[in-house]
């Protein structure tokens, strides 16, 4: 497991960051490029996955407690390119594309958050 934002996300960080994306902390590209390689071409698919807490982000006492109602989950499965592998250290041309990419997805995962949370509102709504 690779954590991209390597922390929780809080409002606070959020605007400590002042992060580009609406829904999620700046992504740590480097750290995502060091498993990939260091894992030498056995790993052939990433599993992305978004997690969304429609009301709002709970504690880990509030699990404990049974108290978190509602968790939307999208999963996807993407395929790891060649291109994903590289030296993130040593390779300017390469972590500028990586970079880029993980950007790409973090965009899109940011899309997707707000297509869930959305999606969540309309059916409170009928």
């Amino acid at each position: 497991m690779n954590f991209l934002e390597g922390t929780r996300f809080t409002t606070e960080k959020h605007d400590q960051q002042s992060s580009q994306y609406k829904h999620l902390l700046m992504p740590k590209a480097g750290g995502l490029s060091f498993a990939l390689n260091a894992m030498d071409g056995k790993l052939h698919q990433l599993i992305d996955v978004t997690i969304v807490y429609p009301n709002g982000i709970p504690s880990f006492f509030d699990y404990l407690c049974g108290k978190v109602s509602l968790i939307r989950v999208h999963v996807r499965v993407m395929p790891i390119e060649s291109a994903l592998l590289g030296d993130y250290q040593n390779d300017g041309a390469y972590r500028t594309y990586f970079q880029r990419w993980v950007n790409d997805l973090w965009q899109q995962k940011d899309q997707q958050f707000e297509y869930l949370l959305q999606a969540e509102a309309e059916h409170l709504d009928q």
